[in-house]
């Protein structure tokens, strides 16, 4: 059986809030969270699927996840079970992105009126109404927000503030709890129905595991698959008896309960014939004054094979860069170059465009 599959305007809230309510419902078709009217795409989809996520394509190929209804329902309700209440939610990521639409469906099964914030985060904070608050907000957004003192009191009345996206700097979440503001780092993905782990620990029915250093999730919060890639879809979910497992990109242990992402898969460069996880050095560099939000590519060499490059908003000496990650990963690891920007190139949901970082170095 199938059902429409329609685009929705992602820069009119409320117009997605309403399709999204009858998606879930099933009694109106699948959406699609757009901000343009994407191409290729299909007018139907299988009666299961709610709503269909563009990726952000920030490392390759955007993929259209297809998210049942359940997924992201069981997903809301391990939130809120997680969060300890229910509570008013502030939206203040795109919904193009699953973690926006999150809040709207959060928002649905709590049955409180999502605010919308604007260019004025403290004066959209301003509307809530509700005794209990929450929101979720990307790094770059934190970062940003503790940096402006008129901020910090409206950061201190949410009972929780979700962070996730991309790796949060602990630097930058050790600032926040020090200022009085609860913030959870989430980990997750459009294919998990957003953030299913929160500070390490599984939320919900979801499960973890380590397969050859790769990272595996399973549980109700799963995605159907890829929207018109059957390929890619069996490349990154496999069935065993009764369980269905997604195969993450990232790299991570799991002890004690408690899962770390150490790097992604495909950020292992070789140099020298030694192995150099970009996360690693990415996380070396950030260490230093000034390179908080630091990005770092790989780039090849004509004599190590491949190297790094730092990009950064800051100026900062090679050599102490170099010392810096000489110590902490050893010499292979020593970035080749670094690049000041006015500012790095970010994609809408605060991530930084890697893709256009790259291209850079052959500009």
């Amino acid at each position: 059986m199938t059902r429409p599959l329609v685009v929705v305007d992602a820069s009119d809230p409320a117009a997605v809030d309403r399709a999204l309510r009858s998606a879930l419902a099933d009694d109106g078709p699948a959406i699609l969270p757009h901000l343009h009217s994407p191409v290729g795409l299909p007018s139907e989809v299988v009666k299961r699927v709610a709503v269909v996520i563009e990726t952000s394509g920030s490392t390759g190929r955007p993929k259209r996840v297809e998210l049942s209804a359940d997924a992201l329902l069981a997903s809301a309700a391990a939130s809120e079970t997680m969060l300890g209440v229910p509570g008013q939610w502030l939206l203040a990521l795109p919904l193009t992105y699953i973690a926006g639409v999150n809040v709207l469906v959060r928002s649905i099964v709590a049955e409180t009126s999502m605010v919308v914030a604007g260019d004025d985060f403290v004066a959209s904070a301003a509307r809530m109404t509700d005794v209990v608050r929450f929101t979720s907000l990307v790094p770059v957004q934190l970062a940003r927000l503790l940096d402006d003192e008129r901020a910090h009191d409206v950061l201190r009345r949410f009972d929780r503030i979700l962070v996730g996206g991309q790796a949060s700097p602990p630097a930058l979440l050790e600032r926040a709890r020090e200022s009085g503001v609860r913030v959870t780092r989430t980990y997750g993905s459009s294919e998990t129905s957003g953030g299913c782990v929160y500070d390490g620990v599984p939320i919900g029915n979801t499960r973890v595991r380590i397969v050859d250093g790769r990272v595996q999730l399973a549980g109700a919060v799963l995605a159907e698959g890829y929207l018109g890639d059957p390929e890619r879809t069996d490349a990154a979910f496999d069935t065993e008896g009764a369980d269905r497992w997604y195969r993450t990109d990232d790299t991570g242990s799991w002890q004690n309960g408690v899962l770390s992402i150490t790097g992604r898969v495909d950020d292992v460069i070789v140099s020298g014939g030694i192995k150099v996880s970009l996360a690693e050095v990415e996380l070396a560099v950030r260490a230093l004054p000034g390179l908080a939000n630091a990005v770092v590519v790989r780039a090849p060499h004509p004599d190590w094979g491949e190297t790094s490059v730092v990009f950064a908003t800051a100026p900062v000496a090679l050599d102490d860069v170099r010392s810096a990650v000489t110590l902490a990963l050893g010499r292979a690891a020593a970035p080749h170059r670094v690049i000041v920007l006015n500012e790095l190139p970010m994609l809408a949901t605060g991530k930084p465009d890697r893709i256009e970082l790259s291209g850079r170095l052959f500009q």
